[in-house]
């Protein structure tokens, strides 16, 4: 008469193994489900957009990162743009922004984190933040205006920077509240919250943040929902415009160097273009 109790303890005996075990392994191998670097080499810079230079920013731990400076093929405005891309990819998958934004007459850096790209190290939030103030080193010397450009992830990444050192200008694209509220959509099953050693929290930063700030983000987004970058714009203190690009998906090319995105850069530097100033 006791073995369906005694079996249906040992059934929630291992269920309960088995959800001790998988949220054991995402404790421990989370950054490899946040982080997903293209590691492989990138060709030159000049053979990929002309006049492009290879450059090496060096950060506050001594890591020596691959970025590409791009001039401007448009009329200069002496404006530059620091383009801080995703968590997934290599600075490569970025060109077609910088082709369209140097044609506006923008310079443009695009940057690899540590461990994207060829690039030593391993990512983290704190490393990442290292690596976007090491591009902003490289440029604060230019005499050009700054916009910060922050796809998804690294809307996290020049917000933060951006709180310390102001810009020009910022962009936000696709960006989330904080990283929690983007990780309980991808795995709902998982205590996100408790879990994340990696924290990115943008909308309790933007308040310091004063920069006239564009927010873009796609009505057809399942990564980072549009509720979450609507609730970014509703943060923001500087917020210029809130673009809503129709049908658009996360990785979708229009959220990638569409006319809306680039409009979005453009309102930004023709406020800072200082020939207007």
């Amino acid at each position: 008469m006791m073995w369906p109790v005694r079996g249906g303890l040992m059934a929630a005996a291992a269920i309960l193994a088995v959800a001790v075990l998988v949220v054991g392994l995402a404790w421990v191998f989370q950054r490899r489900l946040i982080y997903l670097p293209d590691p492989s080499p990138v060709p030159r810079a000049a053979t990929v957009l002309p006049g492009g230079r290879d450059v090496t920013l060096t950060t506050a731990d001594g890591l020596k990162l691959g970025a590409w400076s791009f001039p401007p093929t448009g009329e200069p405005r002496g404006v530059a743009v620091l383009v801080a891309g995703g968590n997934g990819g290599n600075r490569a998958y970025r060109a077609p922004l910088a082709r369209a934004l140097t044609a506006r007459g923008m310079s443009v850096l695009l940057m690899d984190y540590r461990g994207y790209g060829g690039n030593p190290g391993t990512p983290t939030e704190e490393g990442l933040a290292l690596d976007v103030q090491a591009a902003r080193r490289h440029l604060a010397g230019s005499g050009e205006r700054l916009i910060y450009f922050g796809e998804s992830l690294g809307a996290a990444v020049v917000t933060r920077l951006a709180a310390a050192h102001p810009p020009a200008g910022l962009v936000l694209r696709s960006p989330f509240t904080d990283l929690a509220a983007a990780g309980r959509i991808a795995y709902p099953f998982l205590p996100v919250e408790s879990l994340l050693k990696d924290r990115f929290p943008v909308a309790a930063t933007l308040p310091a943040v004063r920069a006239p700030t564009v927010v873009l983000y796609g009505t057809r987004d399942t990564i980072v929902p549009a509720e979450l970058s609507r609730r970014v714009a509703a943060a923001t203190p500087g917020l210029v415009a809130l673009v809503e690009v129709a049908g658009a998906g996360h990785n979708d090319a229009v959220l990638l160097d569409g006319p809306q995105v680039i409009k979005a850069v453009t309102v930004l530097a023709d406020r800072a273009d200082p020939r207007t100033h």
